[in-house]
């Protein structure tokens, strides 16, 4: 499905808990066919600013606007149904369902798509299918997901995300418990519907190269602000990264492919490896 035109954008936001402001005046724009990486150590407002966007997380300042073929409206106009046809998101926090299929959690996507006693169409089927096919869940949609391991059910959360059909999809942390294979095909699941469906994709990421490799733009936030924006090259250099992270951070940039790699130095970075004791 083909979203071109949704766009989300949050204009001087200033977030909170209680009495506390954790993010200040950050702005960010989602646009169609780019995906915009959220970096920053814990607690830079990472996945506060992402809740934000998607009507979680209350802003004691600012404006969230979701704008569809060059008409923007201001989130908060929207109601629930509206806005859950236009933006979907992978929190971190989900429900651990027991007793359901696979195939009936991702269904829970399709609901902001069909009336309140209407069944599942052949549309709603469609999505689901497609859904479970690109997060690679079709040969265990009829499983019990109380059956399934931690990365399985990242996928299954990820696939309800994607059977929403939505034009803005905003992800929090999509590769964590992921085991190397599924992170890469997470990312490049991710590349997909941006290039291929002109989705707007916002994306909290912890791994920097991840960041590098998937992104478009890179938000780097620290202590609740935005220290750069602009293109992954711009962002991720050793200067920004060593002052953001708190520790000796290098990077090159490939010349033939522009991607950007990340070396950060730990204590023992320089000390010799010690070979292994052999006998005969």
């Amino acid at each position: 499905m083909e979203h071109l035109g949704s766009a989300l954008q949050g204009d001087s936001l200033a977030l909170g808990y209680g009495r506390t402001r954790v993010v200040h005046d950050v702005s960010l724009r989602l646009t169609p066919g780019r995906v915009t990486a959220l970096i920053g150590p814990n607690g830079s407002g990472k996945s506060t600013v992402l809740r934000a966007l998607a009507r979680l997380q209350r802003f004691e300042a600012g404006r969230v606007t979701v704008g569809v073929d060059g008409s923007q409206r201001d989130a908060a106009a929207l109601s629930a149904r509206e806005f859950a046809r236009t933006v979907a998101m992978l929190s971190q926090s989900r429900p651990h369902p027991s007793g359901i299929e696979v195939r009936d959690v991702v269904a829970y996507g399709r609901h902001p798509h069909r009336g309140r006693f209407s069944g599942v169409s052949d549309a709603d089927r469609a999505a689901i299918d497609h859904a479970l096919a690109l997060t690679g869940l079709g040969a265990m949609a009829h499983r019990a997901v109380d059956q399934l391991s931690g990365g399985e059910l990242q996928r299954v959360w990820l696939a309800t995300s994607l059977a929403q059909e939505t034009g803005i999809l905003l992800l929090d942390e999509p590769t964590n418990h992921l085991d190397l294979r599924y992170q890469i095909e997470t990312l490049d699941l991710v590349r997909d519907l941006a290039d291929d469906h002109g989705t707007a994709i916002g994306v909290v990421l912890h791994d920097l190269d991840h960041a590098a490799s998937v992104a478009d733009e890179i938000v780097l936030l620290h202590q609740g602000r935005v220290h750069a924006t602009g293109l992954p090259a711009d962002v991720l250099t050793g200067e920004n990264l060593s002052h953001v992270y708190g520790l000796r951070i290098d990077t090159v940039v490939d010349a033939e492919t522009g991607r950007v790699r990340v070396f950060p130095y730990g204590r023992h970075h320089d000390r010799p490896r010690r070979a292994l004791a052999t006998t005969s």
